[in-house]
C-alpha cells in the first residue's frame, strides 16, 4: 500500500476519521506494518498495553479469557486498543488471527507526538471521547433503571 492508501484506509476507522488528513499522513508514515498467520495470537489479555492495531485484512477473534465473557469477532477496519493509544493499560482481551491478516501497529508516542502537533484534532477527539463517554454513562443508567424495574 502507499502512504496515500494508508491515509485513506486510517480515514475510514472511525476514531481516526476526525482526526484530519494530515494528522492520518503523520499515523501512516510512523506506523508499522505487521502479518499474522492463522492462529497467531497478535497480544494476550493482562499484557501491558503501549500501541492501537488497526486491522487492515483478516479476522481476530476476542476472548476476555472468561467463561462467562463473549467471543467476538472482528474484522478490517476495527480498531483495537483504542485507549492504549492515550494512557497507559493492559489488555483487556487475547486476539488471535482466525485467518490471515494484516494489521497496522500504531504507537502511543506517535500518537501523542501527532496530537501534539495538531491539536486541532486532539480537540475534535476529545470531544468524540467525552460523547462516547456520556452516551455509556446514559444506557449504564439505563440499564440500572430496568434492574431496578425488574425487582
Amino acid at each position: 500500500m502507499s502512504i496515500e492508501d494508508d491515509i485513506g484506509f486510517l480515514a475510514s476507522v472511525p476514531t481516526f476519521r476526525l482526526l484530519g488528513p494530515n494528522a492520518l499522513r503523520i499515523l501512516a508514515i510512523g506506523c508499522e506494518s505487521r502479518s499474522l498467520d492463522t492462529g497467531d495470537t497478535l497480544f494476550r489479555g493482562g499484557e501491558p498495553a503501549d500501541c492501537g492495531y488497526v486491522v487492515q485484512e483478516g479476522a481476530f477473534r476476542l476472548d476476555p479469557g472468561r467463561p462467562d465473557g463473549p467471543l467476538v469477532s472482528v474484522g478490517p477496519g476495527v480498531l483495537l486498543g483504542e485507549i492504549a493509544l492515550l494512557i497507559d493499560t493492559v489488555r483487556p482481551v487475547t486476539a488471535t488471527a482466525t485467518e490471515p491478516s494484516t494489521v497496522m501497529r500504531i504507537p502511543r508516542q506517535l500518537f501523542l507526538k501527532m496530537l501534539e502537533g495538531f491539536p486541532d484534532a486532539a480537540f475534535r477527539l476529545r470531544d468524540h471521547l467525552a460523547t462516547r463517554a456520556m452516551e455509556t454513562a446514559d444506557d449504564i443508567a439505563q440499564v440500572r433503571a430496568n434492574l431496578d424495574l425488574g425487582r
